[in-house]
């Protein structure tokens, strides 16, 4: 099927546009390759762009599987008309689908069901017609106690079950009421009153009601939790059932007789027992998943700047997980990260330890020409720091705070046993911390995204969706960046376009048995990396060392040729012509454009030639915290302090500002002027100036504002 129409309208996008990057997208391409090298074909659509396309694509063709199956169940009970048939080749959503479906459905036996099989059925459909008012008499010939129908009372109830089942599966009643819950329907909570002091937490939903359609995300998720830890009681209802009713009742009810009044009070237990409940539950679904899709699109723009976070680069590192009663583990990395020495000093065990500590520190430092020290801003970090400072140091080191965040998943993983089988988890951590601060993008890819610490609600929404959410923002950050072949890891290597964790584990294979990369073109022979994949993934991989000096750089070697014309146009080599930024503004770029290498790709060339394999990742710089203050008890209201922006939710932004507690920058004291979106106004990681609005020790919360 041809969705391009139906995924062009929604997006506001070109029809050729949508269905052009389908087709590359069936093709196995990948959407950073297709945002980077095929601009021509889609009209410079951005990965965004792309991603949307790719997800409406992906719903489009669920939904058409769905149809399929649930033609062909009905038509197998011999049920489908052509009416029913058009129907539901004409829904357009899931919703629409399984309400059709509804009646048809495999389904435990009921009150219905059960009325049903006491032959109650014709009753019913002569109660429907609603033309007779005496009842009595319509129902004393299905009267039979051994069919289980004793008295006339109770044949008029079996009667009345069918219709109520009738009513709440009435596609058309259905969608009626369906509208009137996503208008009106409140989001209600309350306290289980036996769970008072358990559910403290939950104290400001104890008497909670508001529309649905205003809840926001971080509410809606907070919420749901305290219900599901069953201490929060959870309702999605209009506030009263009379518009429902009134709706149901100008449908069904259509008569003034004894007939309708069995009908009306079928409709109102068909509300109240199967609908209502029904409706409530799809309702919870849909706002959950709303919920869900919100924080995720946080989430997943969370770890952006942390992945992308400036590389302190190939510097000698001494790296510190600090602690108190168990020691601080020291690692000593080279400039590649690789591990040259590990130890344990206890600077925190007397004022001699600390003595024999700083001289350990010192010696090391000079015997293994350490650049830099980083330190985990875990426990004890900000007295480690401190102690570190105060080292009398012969060649003074860079001194830098690292996030500990998922250092430990990461020294417990497969990963790191299989990196370092001899050192135990604290070693390992402490390694992890070095190489954050080398290369934080190259690190971080070994672990789990959603262990980078990427909300407050992360594990209350869809972990797949989250999973999926996160996955696209790691694979954005690797291939915009872009990765050495030859000293890249297999995990880094895995997010490259088009080439995952198997053939990721055959490179790094083929170069311990073989050696290093000489060229680009060398990946072809890595066994099953073929045609396509190497199309995918060579724009994005670097060779330091080629011969070619395009293989340095983010040029694609399907354009090599084009750029060898350039050169030879000009009467010089390649590499003379990305040296001489003379020579480049010579180049007529119209002379080179051609329907598959238009304008965009051209000028991205050039750009690549005028810096070949430049790092996007801004310029590193130092942070400190303000070293008067290191516990929460040293903060003041109005004191103005650095701070790093570790976590932004819908509601504000956490900022820690070094005493092991984070601080809340609420929304709105984000800006002098109305914010709706914190993650416009600042990144994780980024480094702000914050005023101390409130400190509140009990709860050990602290309130921030960013109008310094």
């Amino acid at each position: 099927m041809n969705y391009a129409d139906t995924i062009a309208a929604a997006l506001g996008l070109g029809v050729r546009q949508v269905a052009k990057t389908i087709e590359l997208l069936d093709q196995g391409a990948t959407i950073p390759f297709i945002a980077r090298y095929r601009k021509e074909v889609t009209g410079s659509l951005n990965e965004v762009q792309i991603a949307a396309i790719r997800d409406q694509l992906l719903r489009l063709r669920e939904l058409d599987a769905r149809r399929t199956f649930i033609l062909d169940a009905i038509r197998a009970q011999d049920k489908l008309t052509p009416e029913l048939e058009q129907r539901i080749r004409e829904a357009a959503t899931m919703t629409q689908l399984e309400d059709l479906y509804l009646p048809f459905k495999p389904r435990r036996r009921t009150y219905a069901s059960i009325a049903i099989e006491r032959g109650l059925e014709p009753l019913a459909d002569a109660l429907m017609q609603q033309r007779d008012s005496n009842v009595v008499a319509l129902a004393q010939p299905f009267v039979n106690a051994e069919k289980g129908v004793p008295t006339v009372d109770d044949a008029l109830q079996g009667a009345r079950h069918i219709i109520a089942e009738r009513v709440s599966e009435d596609a058309f009643a259905r969608s009626r009421v369906r509208n009137i819950f996503r208008r009106t329907a409140l989001l209600t909570s309350s306290v289980v009153r036996t769970k008072i002091e358990e559910a403290a937490k939950y104290e400001s939903w104890f008497d909670w009601s508001e529309p649905v359609q205003k809840a926001p995300s971080h509410r809606v998720l907070a919420i749901f939790r305290g219900a599901d830890e069953g201490l929060l009681r959870l309702h999605l209802l209009p506030a009263t059932d009379e518009e429902p009713l009134k709706v149901l009742h100008s449908q069904f009810v259509q008569g003034h007789n004894a007939a309708a009044d069995q009908v009306a009070q079928a409709v109102d237990d068909g509300y109240h027992r199967l609908l209502a409940p029904s409706l409530e539950t799809e309702l919870y679904r849909q706002v959950k998943e709303r919920a869900d899709r919100e924080a995720i699109r946080i989430f997943a723009t969370t770890p952006r700047p942390r992945l992308r976070a400036s590389p302190l680069g190939r510097k000698r590192v001494m790296a510190i997980d600090p602690g108190f009663r168990t020691g601080c583990k020291v690692v000593c990395l080279n400039e590649h990260g690789d591990l040259l020495h590990f130890d344990t000093i206890y600077p925190f065990a007397s004022v001699r330890e600390e003595r024999a500590a700083m001289e350990r520190l010192v010696m090391l430092a000079d015997e293994f020409s350490v650049d830099a020290v980083a330190i985990g801003n875990g426990t004890a970090g900000r007295e480690t720091e401190d102690m570190v400072r105060r080292c009398a140091f012969h060649k003074q080191p860079v001194v830098v705070m690292v996030s500990e965040s998922g250092a430990s998943v990461y020294s417990a993983s497969e990963v790191a046993r299989r990196e370092f089988p001899d050192c135990d988890i604290t070693v390992r951590g402490a390694v992890s911390i070095g190489r954050r601060l080398m290369d934080p993008l190259a690190e971080l890819v070994k672990i789990d995204p959603r262990s980078i610490g990427v909300g407050q609600y992360q594990h209350d929404v869809d972990q797949h969706l989250l999973q999926e959410g996160l996955h696209d923002t790691v694979v954005s950050c690797v291939n915009s960046v872009g990765v050495e072949l030859n000293t890249a890891s297999p995990e880094l290597l895995s997010y490259v376009s088009g080439i995952g964790p198997a053939l990721a584990d055959r490179i790094v294979e083929y170069r311990t048995d073989e050696g290093p990369f000489l060229s680009r073109r060398d990946l072809l022979k890595v066994p099953r990396l073929g045609p396509k994949a190497y199309e995918q993934c060579a724009g994005f991989l670097r060779v330091a060392d080629s011969a070619n000096p395009l293989d340095r750089s983010a040029v694609h070697p399907e354009r090599y040729a084009l750029v060898e014309r350039m050169a030879a146009d000009l009467g010089c080599g390649v590499e003379q012509l990305m040296a001489d930024r003379e020579l480049r503004g010579r180049i007529d770029l119209q002379r080179y454009c051609t329907e598959e290498c238009g304008m965009p790709t051209l000028r991205d060339i050039l750009a690549e030639l005028d810096k070949p394999g430049r790092d996007p990742r801004a310029q590193f710089e130092v942070f400190e915290f303000d070293r008067s203050v290191n516990t929460i008890e040293d903060l003041k209201p109005d004191m103005v302090l650095p701070g790093i922006v570790t976590n932004i939710t819908a509601f504000g932004a956490f900022v820690d500002v070094g005493v092991h507690h984070d601080g809340l920058v609420h929304i709105s004291q984000m800006a002098h002027h109305r914010v709706t979106d914190p993650a416009q106004v600042v990144h994780l990681h980024q480094q702000v100036k914050v005023k101390v609005l409130e400190v509140d020790l009990r709860r050990k919360r602290i309130s921030l504002s960013l109008k310094v």
